[in-house]
């Protein structure tokens, strides 16, 4: 049985049609879905069911109760993982761009789900349905370092420490712009986008609490590396934040990161020109982790360099910034 939602109204909620809050609020379900399952009666307000044209009202206790999972056959799939460490309750693993995280919409094999129960079959009963061993995600370009339960205990354990924010997950990001702040964070509630489906938003009403944390470390001009900590960890969180801050993450093709037209003048075009080429994807890497050891105790700290095609891009602004015509080698 899928876990419960429930959300608490406040003043921002109140005054919507209950069907589209929800539509906005998570990312699984699509408001004609809601729409019928609030004709099912798998939302209530206040413990009464509703009609979907019911408007919020201030203090209201919404409770959703999603479908349950649909469970995939998973069939373990020998596939490269690259371990960084494990022992008998956590594996902490680096991914690579372009591997989905665990089945989905459209996606049924060749997941890092597959290639973990290739590798340690005994997760297949650790968490989730479809999910064995997952505690967070990596969109499916962006690389970096994931804990993964190995146990049951851990799991647990895992679970909790993320909700209470007692996991440390930090990342590099170059972005366009160059922020007039050194650092700042980000408090702004993220939901499904009402005009583009597949996209979230920082939306003004509904959606879920969303921070971020961020400091600018280098300054091109026309771009910044910064280092971004997750406080909540939502669909494309840092991706949709920066994008609201009007500084979307480079090669982002959902949020706004690969439109040259964000550099005038003809020097900085040919520069954005040679970083698009050498990203095909965001520059979002997760190469911090730092957690206590599920049953330990102990303080583990990871730290993952940054992939070739990050480390490139890097290059190349550093280059501009020191007055050298940017150089691309497509090798």
């Amino acid at each position: 049985m899928a876990e419960l939602q429930r959300y608490s109204v406040d003043e921002s909620m109140a005054g919507q049609r209950i069907d589209r809050f929800l539509a906005a609020a998570q990312h699984d379900l699509s408001r004609s879905a809601i729409q019928h399952l609030i004709e099912a009666g798998s939302v209530r307000v206040n413990g009464a069911e509703v009609r979907a044209s019911h408007r919020l009202r201030l203090g209201e206790e919404v409770v959703l109760q999603p479908p349950p999972d649909r469970v995939l056959e998973l069939i373990p799939e020998d596939l490269p993982i690259a371990v960084v460490h494990e022992d008998e309750d956590v594996i902490v693993i680096e991914k690579p761009a372009g591997l989905v995280v665990h089945p989905g919409a459209g996606v049924r094999t060749g997941t890092l789900v597959h290639a973990l129960l290739h590798r340690y079959p005994e997760i297949a009963t650790v968490g989730g349905p479809g999910r064995p061993g997952i505690v967070h995600r990596l969109d499916r370009d962006t690389t970096g370092l994931m804990v993964v339960a190995r146990s049951a205990r851990a799991y647990r354990v895992l679970v909790e420490s993320l909700r209470a924010r007692h996991v440390k997950r930090g990342y590099g990001v170059l972005i366009w712009g160059d922020p007039r702040e050194a650092q700042g964070t980000v408090e702004a509630r993220i939901g499904r986008d009402p005009h583009v489906r597949t996209r979230m938003a920082v939306v003004r009403g509904g959606g879920r609490v969303a921070s971020t944390r961020w400091r600018v470390e280098e300054r091109f001009g026309t771009a910044s590396r910064v280092s971004a900590q997750l406080g909540t960890g939502r669909t494309h969180q840092i991706r949709v934040h920066f994008a609201h801050l009007g500084f979307p993450v480079i090669g982002d093709p959902l949020y706004g990161g690969r439109k040259k037209e964000l550099s005038r003048p003809a020097a900085e075009r040919s520069l954005a020109t040679s970083l698009l080429s050498v990203l095909g994807r965001q520059a979002l890497h997760a190469e911090v982790l730092e957690f206590h050891h599920p049953v330990r105790g102990s303080s583990l700290s990871f730290r993952s360099p940054w992939p070739a095609d990050l480390a490139r891009a890097l290059a190349l602004l550093r280059e501009g910034r020191n007055g050298t015509p940017p150089t691309f080698d497509p090798s």
